[in-house]
């Protein structure tokens, strides 16, 4: 399980250095797709396996499930961490995401995205807001099971 924000360093080669907490869940065949926030989206095979059967199910009729084939799919490309715990990044993505020399890879459970530094310190301001936490995730049904 990804858990947890990890400042990393990204070399001149575009290649993001993984935080040992996150190696062995990196390991064998990766895919990285644009994500919803100006930031990526890094996956393991299986865990993109099923995002691609979910959207794979959409209605193609419909112009959004269209528009979201096209970000996740057409953006996505399959990477591998190598021996040193690096991930190379594509150029493109690497420009979507307004990545510098350091970038945040935050986990998410079964993914973990990949953030510019000062996109994730606005998030995060917002995200400490504990007011407006509440009546934002107020509709959210979370169950806590034993």
């Amino acid at each position: 399980m990804f858990l947890g924000k990890h400042l990393c360093s990204v070399d001149e080669k575009n290649r993001l250095l993984a935080p040992d907490s996150f190696r062995e869940q990196l390991s064998g065949d990766l895919y990285i797709s644009q994500g919803f926030d100006r930031n990526l989206l890094i996956l393991t095979a299986s865990a993109f396996q099923e995002v691609y059967r979910r959207v794979m199910s959409l209605n193609i009729a419909d112009p959004l499930a269209r528009l979201l084939l096209r970000m996740i799919l057409g953006t996505a490309c399959e990477i591998e961490m190598d021996d040193s715990g690096q991930v190379a990044i594509p150029n493109e993505l690497r420009d979507f995401a307004n990545l510098s020399d350091e970038a945040y890879l935050v986990g998410q459970g079964d993914y973990c995205e990949v953030w510019a530094i000062n996109l994730w310190n606005k998030l995060e301001t917002e995200l400490r807001d504990a007011e407006k936490n509440a009546s934002r995730f107020a509709g959210l049904t979370i169950a806590m099971q034993p």
